[in-house]
């Protein structure tokens, strides 16, 4: 078994969508990003790259290349599953903490899991999402993502 972690924070800014998952919230502002800004799928990606000691999704898609400019995020996560699959592992469960001020995640949290949990190929009870406000930490205008990933070698049963 594997264990992952992954991170990532963007700034709020106006003019563009919000993106938390995959699924695309109603709010005044989106998350600036070279991509799309999707925080929840950038850490997950990077749990999953880190899990089998990979590279980082910066290093896989660095924001230097126009072609990653507003890309989904979604082809990241696919390029890290692609990438532990080759490895022999298989995820098995995905936990994740968002923080952000605004907006509320209870109200989008379920389909948001179900569509992490999609673009996964896990069940959507094994997809945790989780969400905090930042309580003075200074980071209103930013959303963070924190997320954990298991992994087990393929034919091994973990659930």
């Amino acid at each position: 078994m594997r264990i992952g972690y992954g991170w990532d924070s963007h700034e709020f800014k106006a003019g563009i969508p919000l993106k938390i998952g995959g699924v695309t919230l109603s709010y005044a502002k989106g998350l600036g990003g070279h991509s799309d800004g999707d925080v929840l799928l950038h850490a997950i990606t990077d749990a999953l790259l880190g899990a089998i000691a990979g590279p980082d999704i910066g290093s896989l898609f660095p924001p230097s290349d126009p072609q990653w400019k507003n890309a989904d995020s979604a082809l990241f996560l696919q390029e890290a599953l692609k990438r532990i699959k080759t490895a022999g592992y298989e995820l098995v469960n995905l936990d994740s903490t968002l923080v952000l001020s605004a907006p509320k995640i209870g109200p989008h949290a379920d389909a948001i899991r179900k569509h992490v949990a999609e673009l996964c190929g896990i069940p959507a009870d094994c997809v945790g999402i989780k969400a905090k406000t930042p309580e003075g930490l200074g980071t209103e205008n930013a959303a963070i993502a924190n997320v954990a990933v298991l992994l087990a070698r393929k034919g091994q049963e973990a659930r």
